[in-house]
């Protein structure tokens, strides 16, 4: 077999950036350009990548961060960005990268995880990580009593101001977990991304409650993807700014408090999103799921 460069850490050496951004936008459709020309690639993402001359074929990314789960930080790793060439495929190239991640970061961790897709299913097991089932959480407003939407002030947020984009970092840098139960810390590299690059459309501020908002009404149904505040606050507090008319089921894109009785808790049989974890997290609450805008 043809032996190729490995290299890794080249968020500053703008050929090989490059080259790894075609790859992205060709195997997944994603351009990363505009996040990490705006400086958000840190320290905390690096990717590992095979070089065919100076053309990145093949890579797999860590993402350092922080989870906490019932008070108890676990400093962990995630992979994410696996992707070879479509020239380069049917090598092994994506499995000696997990095994190079594996072997140089599994005693530094507490864990290692990845969101893996339907295709992949049967590939990661192979390298020790298992299944874990994660959950979905809604709320009927019908369980409820409907209160009415407060007087305030939500406004969109701009990713091209100025403004809006310091308010943006400010938030990623100083924001407190989503959840006590399961929530993030040290993540402002991917919170970034999807402001920039996923959310730009849904992200809103509430001025009377300072907390940032991912949210999108979809006919009777509101997605809340994620709530960025830098004190606790209570999701019937931001309902009540968010909610419309039409507003009949809201569902959550992470963990809530477990302060509403009538949030709706109920494990994912189909999920093109698939959580690996190695080795498993022992003392997580029995429901729960990832922040949505935690993944890579």
């Amino acid at each position: 077999m043809t032996l190729y460069q490995l290299i890794s850490d080249y968020k500053n050496i703008h050929a090989y950036k490059e080259s790894f951004n075609e790859l992205a936008k060709l195997v997944f459709g994603i351009d990363f350009k505009t996040w990490y020309e705006k400086g958000y690639w840190s320290e905390n993402y690096i990717c590992y990548s095979y070089i065919d001359g100076d053309k990145v074929i093949a890579n797999a990314s860590i993402n350092k961060m922080t989870i906490i789960s019932k008070g108890k930080d676990y400093k962990a790793i995630q992979i994410g960005t696996v992707m070879t060439h479509p020239d380069y495929r049917n090598q092994g190239l994506s499995g000696k990268l997990i095994n190079h991640i594996m072997e140089k970061y599994e005693k530094e961790s507490d864990f290692i995880f990845l969101f893996a897709n339907k295709s992949v299913l049967n590939f990661y097991p192979k390298f020790g990580f298992e299944k874990v089932q994660e959950s979905s959480f809604s709320l009927s407003l019908s369980d409820v009593i409907k209160q009415p939407t407060k007087s305030s002030t939500l406004r969109r947020l701009n990713i091209e101001s100025a403004m809006d984009l310091q308010l943006l970092e400010s938030f990623a840098t100083e924001r407190i977990p989503v959840s006590t139960f399961l929530g993030v810390k040290n993540n402002e590299h991917l919170l970034m991304f999807y402001f920039i690059l996923v959310f730009n459309d849904s992200i809103y501020y509430i001025e009377e409650e300072d907390v940032i908002v991912l949210f999108k009404h979809e006919d009777s149904h509101l997605h809340i993807f994620d709530i960025v505040s830098k004190k606790r606050v209570e999701i019937n507090t931001i309902l009540s700014h968010i909610i419309s008319t039409k507003t009949e089921t809201i569902n959550f894109y992470f963990t809530p408090d477990d302060n509403d009785k009538n949030i709706n808790a109920a494990f994912i049989t189909d999920s093109d999103d698939t959580l690996f974890v190695r080795p498993l997290i022992k003392d997580v609450t029995e429901h729960f799921l990832f922040p949505l805008t935690s993944h890579s």
